[in-house]
């Protein structure tokens, strides 16, 4: 027998379910986004007080739009599965969906690496941009900012005067993903650092207006947001053709996360360092909550994967035959 619920009730489960997951220390911000689409979705499917088949509405919600990336479709079920639990807490022959309805969870996206080149292109083209907001010595500093450390786009435009030691190089990435972190950071990019901090301080006194809290300013002297500091990548990006003029394909900001690591990565391969040996390093520099999280950037460059497939062919080349 299908359960029957209506988008009241449905809507009630919702928020009492956020208020569980978040009683947990869940922020659950995209959760709550896809309980929202969903509980709207069941509203379209009959009038307020209309109770219509749950299994039905499950079905309906994440087959409502065709050709969306199964990665998406999957963690969206999985949101509505998990509510579906919750209310099977208070009923026990709720319905529940099997997991076979949406079964592929993992990503098969390939970030774009780029190579020292293109990122020394970047930096160059970045340093001599003078836009309405922006300028080009806060965004080659950003840029540097996030290539060297692998910071997520959010972590270094939040950055506040306070989160940077200088003497110590040392960054403090606060409350990002429920955690705070350390950020050692090498004596170059300090020096880099100084220098923007130099430039920061003419253009505020330039304006004169007090000193903002914020470490990555806009021409007006305003906080920088991460909506701004998205916008002026992707337009530097498109202009060197490392993205199309329009769409969502193509190399993203975010990329300078993925470069870092795989430079790093890379690098430790070419010393003859044991890389799997270092990747908690790693990802606990990037912030990442396990080390699972880090490992796949190990196959995102055929040069990591040419570098194995070498050291492993050295390695049987010299081994000993059995007698």
């Amino acid at each position: 027998m299908s359960t029957m619920v209506t988008v009241a009730e449905l809507a009630q489960d919702a928020q009492e379910f956020l208020r569980f997951k978040r009683a947990m220390g869940m922020t659950y911000r995209r959760g709550e986004f896809a309980l929202k689409s969903f509980v709207r979705f069941v509203g379209l499917l009959g009038a307020e007080d209309d109770a219509v088949a749950l299994d039905e509405a499950v079905i309906g919600w994440i087959t409502r739009v065709e050709g969306r990336k199964a990665v998406t479709v999957g963690y969206e079920f999985g949101v509505v599965r998990q509510l579906c639990l919750f209310r099977r807490r208070r009923d026990p022959s709720s319905y529940v969906p099997e997991h076979a309805l949406a079964p592929v969870k993992e990503s098969v996206f390939v970030p774009y690496i780029f190579t020292h080149d293109e990122v020394r292109r970047l930096l160059a083209a970045a340093q001599t941009l003078d836009g309405r907001f922006i300028w080009g010595t806060m965004l080659r500093c950003l840029m540097l900012v996030l290539y060297c450390t692998g910071m997520r786009l959010g972590e270094a435009v939040r950055l506040s005067m306070d989160d940077i030691d200088l003497d110590q190089g040392v960054l403090m990435v606060r409350n990002s993903k429920r955690r705070s972190r350390l950020v050692p950071i090498r004596d170059d990019l300090v020096n880099e650092l100084r220098r923007y901090a130099q430039a920061r301080q003419w253009l505020i006194d330039a304006n004169r207006r007090a000193a903002p809290v914020a470490f990555f300013l806009r021409k007006n002297v305003s906080p920088l947001t991460v909506r701004s500091a998205s916008d002026a990548l992707r337009r530097l990006l498109r202009e060197h053709g490392l993205k199309p003029p329009c769409g969502r394909v193509g190399a993203r900001p975010y990329e300078f996360r993925h470069a870092f690591a795989v430079h790093r990565l890379t690098a430790w391969a070419l010393d003859g360092v044991d890389v799997h040996a270092r990747l908690p390093w790693l990802s606990a520099y990037l912030g990442h909550q396990n080390v699972l999280g880090t490992e796949v950037y190990l196959k995102a460059t055929p040069q990591l994967l040419a570098l194995a497939s070498d050291r492993f062919e050295t390695h049987l080349r010299h081994a000993r035959r059995p007698r």
